[in-house]
């Protein structure tokens, strides 16, 4: 009996360690089973696919690529697809490559896979794909990968990057302006004059003038700064907070779009990425909320601070309208005639000018220079045969120069001459330009170039430019000649 026993604890031994042995076995043969990869294990050819959809948490989308190779949204065919934004979808596929590849995976709830964080059907002519993507590796967060044949891959590049895209990330968005240059600017609406491109035009008031327009059927220039940041608010307009992308004649109404505040052309030339020059017309338009803007005018007449005024674009015949924060709207209508002119009272390069007439309080003086420079490399100013220091004086012209101009609209008659200044150029097409300041009020004066009323500057300006002139004429030269 109790040899008997031995015997059966000997063979449940036995068995015990049997199994133990098999189920290690078994483990090793699992164990080899995950193996490192850093290869592509599947390839879907991106221009081969024919539809797309997934589901990602809320998100739900389906697109079908037509016989022209265009993509349509499934649930509204005049949704305009990004065909860029489809193929940034289909890239981590073409090809997929996996970090490891763990084969006839079980129980795939660990891995994420029983409820995924997004699935993917991707179908050509051939094969249809189920895609599940799950949860991430607690060692290096890699996303775990099913393509429903029972392996579990670890992504070298996680999918999930490109399908957390909405319906509005794929929208194929209106391209704001791209030009190398500009040969002409049309504005209608709220403005409504020309611009044109011109270089080493003689109608040039300064060396870099090279926009100009016509004023009283005169051609005059623009300034190149002022038109240069109203380009840069056309190249820089980010069209990405869309209303509505197939707009009807009731929405284009409710946006003030169909008769814009604004419309601006532009007649650009530009090199594509072959080298190929593109010439082309760039065309927006521009309006703001009606409601906002009568509430932000209402509040302005009551003395309150209003509100900003949301603002509309849309590119030329584009069907999508795009909205615009106030700032921006505010930019893209600043293109009148006056937003773009040149500020300066003086419209000349101080090197251009010869000579310098001057009438101040019923007595006239007159500087000039000959071309000669003292040893500094100054051009020699003189007032009678006398060298004088042209510093002060100098200083006081380039604030006329520079933007003195303060108000284009102003109303009410000139009061008294300030004082008279006749400026002689190196010019055979302009060989001279006047300007008279007269006194408007306390802190302004009404300046008058060329016998026409222009704009207000500031008074404190003036008496610079009186102060200099004093400090010229009054001066005792006496000991400097002895």
């Amino acid at each position: 009996m109790a040899r008997s026993k031995r015997l059966l604890i000997l063979v449940a031994v036995l068995l015990a360690v049997c199994a133990a042995a098999f189920a290690a076995l078994n483990w090793q043969q699992r164990q080899e089973q995950i193996a490192v990869s850093g290869e592509a294990v599947l390839t879907i050819a991106a221009d081969s696919v024919q539809s797309l959809s997934w589901t990602y948490g809320e998100t739900a989308l389906a697109f079908t690529r037509g016989e022209d190779g265009g993509w349509t949204y499934d649930a509204d065919a005049a949704f305009p697809v990004d065909p860029a934004a489809m193929e940034e979808l289909l890239a981590p596929f073409d090809p997929f490559s996996a970090a490891f590849v763990i084969e006839e995976a079980e129980e795939e709830g660990q891995y994420g896979l029983d409820n995924p964080a997004c699935s993917i059907t991707i179908a050509t002519e051939e094969e249809t794909w189920e895609i599940r993507l799950g949860g991430t590796s607690a060692v290096d967060g890699q996303r775990y990968v099913s393509f429903g044949e029972g392996t579990v891959y670890l992504a070298a590049s996680d999918p999930l990057d490109a399908y957390g895209a909405t319906l509005s990330d794929l929208i194929d968005q209106d391209e704001s302006l791209s030009y190398d240059t500009v040969s002409a600017i049309r504005f209608a609406g709220a403005a409504d004059y020309a611009v044109s491109y011109a270089e080493g035009s003689a109608d040039a008031w300064f060396g870099d003038d090279v926009y100009f327009t016509e004023d009283g059927g005169e051609t005059v220039p623009l300034d190149t700064e002022r038109v240069g940041d109203y380009l840069e608010s056309l190249t820089t307009l980010r069209l990405i907070d869309y209303v509505t992308y197939n707009v009807t004649e009731e929405e284009l109404e409710q946006y003030g779009l169909d008769d814009p505040e604004l419309t601006v052309e532009v007649d650009y030339t530009r090199t594509d990425e072959d080298g190929a020059e593109i010439s082309g017309t760039y065309v927006l338009a521009v309006s703001r909320d009606a409601e906002e803007l009568a509430a932000a005018q209402a509040a302005e007449e009551a003395g309150q601070e209003p509100e900003d005024v949301t603002g509309y674009v849309r590119v030329g015949d584009s069907q999508i309208v795009y909205r615009v924060s106030a700032t921006t709207c505010e930019a893209l209508l600043a293109g009148r005639y006056d937003d773009l002119r040149h500020r300066a009272v003086l419209r000349a390069d101080l090197d251009a000018v010869t000579a310098l007439d001057i009438t101040l309080e019923g007595s006239a003086y007159t500087l000039a220079a000959d071309g000669s420079e003292d040893e500094a490399g100054s051009r020699i100013w003189t007032y009678g045969e006398t060298e004088v220091d042209f510093t002060g004086l100098q200083s006081a012209l380039e604030g006329l120069k520079a933007g003195s101009a303060e108000d284009f609209s102003f109303d009410g008659a000139p009061g008294q001459e300030e004082i008279r200044l006749t400026a002689h150029l190196d010019s055979e097409t302009r060989p001279e330009t006047e300007i008279v300041l007269y006194r408007y009020d306390g802190t302004r004066c009404v300046a008058e170039v060329d016998g026409e009323a222009v704009c207000l500057v500031s008074r404190e300006g003036v008496v610079d430019l009186m102060e200099a002139v004093y400090a010229i004429v009054l001066a005792d030269y006496t000991e400097a000649d002895a």
